[in-house]
C-alpha cells in the first residue's frame, strides 16, 4: 500500500482545543479535587495543513482585498473584532438538529442574530437522513451547512463544495476561538472552511443513581467490565443499551476498543490506511467486542440511537457507549442523573490516555443564494452570544468559545477536565479517515459483522481490499 501521511483528522500533536484562561482556571479547580491533570492545551486538534493562503484563483489574501476592504467579490469585509458583513435579506439553513433540545438550541441561537435585516429560516432533515446523503444535498445545499470539523470537511472542500469564509475568521474569530480550532477548521488549502460550535466526549454514559442504588461503581479495566455486566444482567438490566442505525454508532464503539487495545498510533494509522484491517491486532477488537455483544441489547442495527437511550433514561439498561449527546434525552435535558467514564483499560501499554472529542459547527455553500449573510451567521455561530444561547436549551455539550457565560453543568465540567487531561485525542471514525470508506466500507461491514460475528474474517478481508483503493 502507498505510504502516506496519518493525518486524516486534525493531527493530534500539533495544537489543542484552547480552554481559554477563564475555564482552564475553572477546569484546573474541578481537575484537582478529581485528581486529573490538566495542560495548558490538548494534544488534539493540530492539522500538518499547507498554509500558502492562495485561493482558489491562486491569489493571495491581500490580492484578494481591495484598499478599501472590500473583497474581490464585492462583499464589505467587516473590521477584524466585528463581524457585521453589511448583510441583509432571506437566509436558508440547513439542520440536522431534529432532535428536540438541539432543535430548540438552533432556534434559539439563529434568534439571537444581532442583525434584523437578516431573515433567516431553517430547513431541518432527520439527522441520519442528512448524514447520508450529504454528498447529494451538496449539489443544491442550503446556504449555511451543519457539519463536522476533520477530514470530513476537508473532503468536501478539496471537491470545491464549500465556500471559504478565511474573512470570518478574520473578522474576530481569530481571537474568540482557540489555534487548535482553527486548525481543525482549516482545509488543506490553508483556508478556512468551518466554524466549530460545540463539541462532546465519548465515553460509556450511566445514571449514578442505579449504580448507587445496585453499590457498583465504574470499572477500570476489561475483567471489572465483566463483573459489572454480569451483575446487570444478574439484576435484570441490560448492561449496555446498543443501536446502530445509520451504521455511525458502531463506529464509536470499535474506536473506543481498537485505541484501548492497540494505542492511538496504531488507530490513526489504520484509518490513514497504513496498518491492514486483516492486521491481528484488528482481528482481536472484533474477537474482543464479540466476546462484548451478549451484554449489549441484540439486533442492533434498526434501532436508532434515541431508542437504545431511552433504556439508559428509564433504567432498563445499564450503561451505553456513546457521546454526551445522550443528555438531551433525558427530560428538559436534565443531566443532574448522567454521568460517564472514560472506556476502561483493556491494554496497561496503552491506557486510557486517549479519547474521542468529536468538533460540530457550521459551513457555507459553494454559492449561497445570500454571501453576506451566511458569513455573517457563520461569524455569530463563532461567538458566545450564539454559544450561550444554544446551551441554554442544549447542555449537553461544551462551546469551544473562551467566552461563554452559562455555567456549565457537573456533567459539562466532566467532559471539559477529560478532555484536556488526555494526552491524545480522536475525532471519530467517519471524520478521521475517507467518507467515502467510512460510509461505503467500514459502516456497512461492522453491521455485518453485528449481524454475523463467524463472518468476521471475509469481513476483514474485503475492507482491506478496498482499503487499498480508497485509501491509497
Amino acid at each position: 500500500m502507498t505510504e502516506q501521511s496519518t493525518t486524516r483528522s486534525p493531527s493530534p500533536s500539533t495544537h489543542g482545543y484552547s480552554l481559554g484562561r477563564r475555564r482552564f482556571i475553572k477546569g484546573a479547580a474541578g481537575a484537582a479535587g478529581a485528581g486529573l491533570i490538566l495542560p495548558a492545551a490538548l494534544a488534539a486538534c493540530g492539522g500538518d495543513d499547507d498554509d500558502s493562503g492562495s485561493g482558489s484563483d491562486g491569489t493571495t489574501a491581500s490580492e484578494g482585498t481591495t484598499a478599501e476592504g472590500t473583497t474581490a467579490e464585492g462583499t464589505t469585509a467587516p473590521a477584524a473584532g466585528g463581524g457585521s458583513f453589511g448583510a441583509s435579506g432571506d437566509l436558508s439553513i440547513g439542520s440536522n438538529y431534529s432532535d428536540e433540545l438541539p432543535q430548540a438550541g438552533l432556534a434559539a441561537a439563529v434568534a439571537a442574530l444581532p442583525n434584523p435585516d437578516v431573515n433567516p429560516s431553517i430547513n431541518e432533515v432527520d439527522h441520519n437522513t442528512f448524514q447520508e446523503n450529504i454528498t447529494t444535498y451538496l449539489q443544491n445545499p442550503d446556504d449555511v451547512i451543519p457539519w463536522f470539523a476533520g477530514f470530513r470537511m476537508r473532503f468536501f472542500a478539496d471537491q470545491g463544495l464549500l465556500g471559504d469564509i478565511t474573512d470570518v475568521w478574520d473578522a474576530g474569530l481569530n481571537d474568540q476561538l482557540g489555534e487548535g480550532f482553527k486548525v481543525a477548521s482549516t482545509g488543506n488549502d490553508g483556508k478556512q472552511y468551518f466554524v466549530p460550535w460545540s463539541y462532546y466526549i465519548w465515553g460509556v454514559y450511566y445514571r449514578p443513581s442505579v449504580f448507587e442504588e445496585n453499590g457498583w461503581t465504574p470499572p477500570t479495566n476489561l475483567d471489572e467490565l465483566i463483573s459489572l455486566s454480569d451483575d446487570m444482567a444478574a439484576a435484570g438490566i441490560t448492561p449496555f443499551a446498543f443501536a446502530n442505525d445509520g451504521n455511525w454508532p458502531a463506529m464509536g464503539t470499535f474506536d473506543q476498543l481498537n485505541f484501548r487495545l492497540n494505542g492511538y498510533q496504531f488507530h490513526v494509522d489504520l484509518m490513514a490506511g497504513n496498518e491492514s484491517w486483516e492486521d491481528e491486532r484488528v482481528k482481536n477488537v472484533f474477537t474482543t467486542w464479540e466476546s462484548l455483544l451478549p451484554y449489549h441489547q441484540e439486533n442492533p442495527n434498526g434501532r436508532e440511537w434515541q431508542e437504545a437511550a431511552a433504556g439508559v433514561v428509564d433504567g432498563t439498561a445499564g450503561m451505553m457507549t456513546i457521546g454526551t449527546f445522550i443528555g438531551s434525552q433525558f427530560p428538559d435535558g436534565d443531566t443532574s442523573d448522567l454521568d460517564f467514564f472514560v472506556f476502561p483499560e483493556l491494554n496497561a501499554e496503552h491506557g486510557t490516555g486517549t479519547v474521542e472529542a468529536p468538533i460540530d459547527g457550521w459551513l457555507m455553500a459553494a454559492e449561497p443564494g445570500n454571501e453576506a449573510a451566511a458569513k455573517e451567521m457563520l461569524y455569530h455561530f463563532g461567538t458566545p452570544t450564539a454559544q450561550d444561547a444554544y446551551l441554554a436549551e442544549d447542555p449537553s455539550v461544551v462551546a469551544p468559545s473562551e467566552d461563554v457565560t452559562v455555567e456549565y453543568s457537573p456533567l459539562q465540567q466532566k467532559v471539559l477536565e477529560a478532555v484536556a487531561a488526555a494526552p491524545s485525542v480522536t475525532q471519530f471514525l467517519d471524520r478521521d479517515t475517507s467518507p467515502e470508506f467510512a460510509s461505503n466500507v467500514a459502516g456497512p461491514r461492522f453491521a455485518d459483522f453485528l449481524s454475523d460475528p463467524s463472518q468476521i474474517d471475509s469481513i476483514l478481508a474485503d475492507m482491506q481490499a478496498q482499503a487499498e483503493v480508497i485509501l491509497a
